[in-house]
């Protein structure tokens, strides 16, 4: 745990010297695209002249000068599954993206799904010695939540403290300054497997790549895709991306619960591929082309010829309608959403003031999947879009890049966690003591 916390607050401090030169990319490693985007900070006011549009409020310090895509290789399920593959489609990326800049990079940012995510809720409490509250009490706070024995081979993504409460004032976003005789705190905190993250930096590295910060996908997409009001009443966004989909529920504009479901686009295409025996490539281009869930009187008639796909004109002259191509999409959408709807439930979602489902990501893209996604999760649900963001090409403005923007404002604007505080050393969670005495006895 010490380890973890000195790690992140270096990469912390990489972030800082990062951003006083002036640029930093962004990378999101996904099961069916690896994206790029360099980010230059320079303020708000160097290009306004440009755009002739002021930027979004708290969207002002950067904006982006360089954005690359790759198809991913070597990624299965959000995690890196063939080292050397993966390296190459990092560099390609990477490459691409500082070439459309003109500056090199040396500091990435990273997003990543899978690695199992599990959530904690923690609670802790203090007696104020000054009567006000300071950054000291803060971090004393924060180490007296209780740290669940979340398993030796994870590690902690985010812990971030969601609720501050001073006495009886609770729902306090940044209690610092104020008066009172107890600080209490709620805080969510996110473990997942170490082997997918030992790997990303592992593969970065060997990229020539320094890692500046490490943020979960479902995080990033959530606080690109919901606006203000959803963030503050309490919304859950879904991401359906190629190898998996993440779920992450906020409230107070903090993340209250992440999970992931592995399952996505990629396996839609799998199934097309199969049911109509056709190439995997053919199969993609049918479900980007035809697609849907929702079939109607017009796509009996409506054919799709496979014939020109396969290039066997003299023996392969098949057609298919597309009803019977949204016939074999249909079930998987609905397994991908009923694995939500359950992932839901078991984190209490129906006890939030307002309940809107924002879905996002690549195969958020399937036509009618908004009125099947109303239906099963039994919730007002809409397609959400990252936030514009200064700079970002058109390219790369579709909800397939939710994840990216989303770690763009993770970069500029990270939310307050466990490590930005100095926790007193005596304050490092009990388990970790133990562990060390234990090792203590038993070496001496």
């Amino acid at each position: 745990m010490t380890d973890l916390y000195q790690s992140q607050r270096a990469m912390r401090n990489k972030r800082q010297a990062a951003m006083q030169r002036g640029v930093i990319a962004v990378l999101d490693v996904g099961s069916s695209k690896i994206a790029c985007l360099v980010l230059r900070f320079d303020g708000p006011d160097s290009f306004r002249e440009s755009d002739g549009i002021g930027s979004m409020a708290g969207q002002s310090s950067f904006r982006v000068i360089g954005a690359a895509t790759t198809r991913s290789r070597g990624v299965r399920f959000g995690e890196i599954d063939a080292m050397h593959e993966t390296e190459r489609a990092i560099r390609t990326a990477v490459q691409a993206a500082q070439k459309m800049a003109g500056v090199r990079v040396d500091h990435v940012i990273a997003c990543f799904a899978g690695a199992k995510p599990r959530s904690y809720g923690l609670a802790g409490s203090v007696d104020l010695h000054d009567g006000a509250v300071t950054d000291n009490c803060i971090a004393r706070v924060l180490s007296s939540c209780d740290i669940p024995d979340y398993g030796a081979d994870r590690e902690i993504l985010h812990a971030q403290p969601v609720n501050f409460a001073v006495d009886h004032r609770s729902g306090l976003g940044d209690p610092r300054g104020q008066a009172g005789n107890a600080l209490s705190v709620d805080m969510h905190m996110l473990s997942v497997d170490r082997s997918p993250i030992e790997n990303l930096l592992y593969c970065i590295k060997r990229c020539d790549l320094e890692l500046a910060g490490i943020a979960s996908s479902s995080y990033a997409a959530g606080i690109s895709s919901l606006v203000e009001d959803e963030q503050e009443l309490g919304a859950a966004c879904i991401d359906l991306g190629g190898g998996s989909t993440g779920i992450s529920i906020f409230i107070k504009k903090h993340m209250i619960y992440a999970d992931t479901v592995r399952m996505g686009g990629d396996h839609v295409t799998s199934d097309i591929s199969q049911g109509l025996q056709v190439p995997m490539p053919t199969a993609e281009r049918i479900k980007t082309f035809y697609g849907g869930v929702q079939a109607t009187g017009m796509d009996d008639r409506d054919m799709i010829d496979l014939s020109s796909d396969t290039g066997d004109w003299e023996h392969d002259r098949r057609t298919v309608s597309r009803a019977e191509v949204i016939g074999v999409m249909r079930p998987r959408m609905e397994e991908i959403l009923e694995e939500v709807r359950v992932r839901l439930d078991a984190a209490g979602f129906e006890h939030l003031p307002s309940q809107r489902i924002v879905l996002t990501g690549g195969a958020s893209q399937l036509p009618g999947l908004d009125g099947l996604a109303t239906r099963i999760l039994g919730q007002q649900v809409r397609l959400g879009r990252p936030l514009r963001v200064q700079g970002l090409p058109q390219s790369v403005t579709g909800p397939s890049f939710a994840s990216a923007v989303g770690t763009c404002l993770f970069a500029a604007h990270p939310q307050d966690e466990w490590w930005d505080f100095d926790i007193p050393v005596e304050g490092y969670p009990a388990r970790s003591l133990k562990r060390a005495v234990k090792w203590f006895k038993d070496n001496w």
